[in-house]
């Protein structure tokens, strides 16, 4: 028998059942993208914070999108104009990059920061009073007693 491992499939979705959606988007490239780094944190019942390493990015540089419950971030970096530098080592990326996470119905971007190198933003899911389960009280109808009515032959 064959065990999964479906830790990694719980990375880029929040706010609902995520095996099913992301088992469906498998096949799509950008699930296996690394660049950059993130959390995802569960802040409060219904509350969701995604913090981002964006060291180099300024606010200029980064938009953040929601569509479709589909929440999306960009970074691009833009050239430096100036002196042509030689690097001895280069470690710090400067790539532009995009990452999207799929959202459930009924979740809301609340507000995004940046600050020291890390983009926070913070989701609420609010569920609407109609999409709400409610309980429905249960009355037991008094019965009449029926009376049988005889015919003669």
């Amino acid at each position: 028998m064959r065990h999964f491992d479906f830790s990694p499939l719980y990375r880029s979705t929040v706010g609902f059942d995520r095996l099913f959606t992301m088992l469906d988007s498998l096949g799509q490239p950008d699930q296996a993208q690394t660049y950059p780094p993130y959390n995802i944190e569960r802040t409060g019942e219904n509350a969701y914070r995604i913090t981002m390493a964006v060291a180099g990015f300024d606010e200029s540089e980064l938009s953040v999108e929601a569509r479709e419950n589909t929440l999306t971030i960009k970074g691009e970096k833009s050239e430096e104009k100036g002196e042509e530098t030689q690097f001895l080592h280069r470690g710090i990326a400067k790539r532009a990059f995009e990452r999207r996470f799929q959202l459930a119905d009924h979740v809301e971007i609340k507000s995004a920061s940046l600050k020291n190198g890390l983009l926070h933003i913070d989701l609420l899911r609010e569920i609407p009073e109609a999409a709400k389960p409610r309980r429905i009280e249960i009355t037991a109808v008094a019965s009449q007693p029926k009376q049988i009515e005889a015919q003669s032959a």
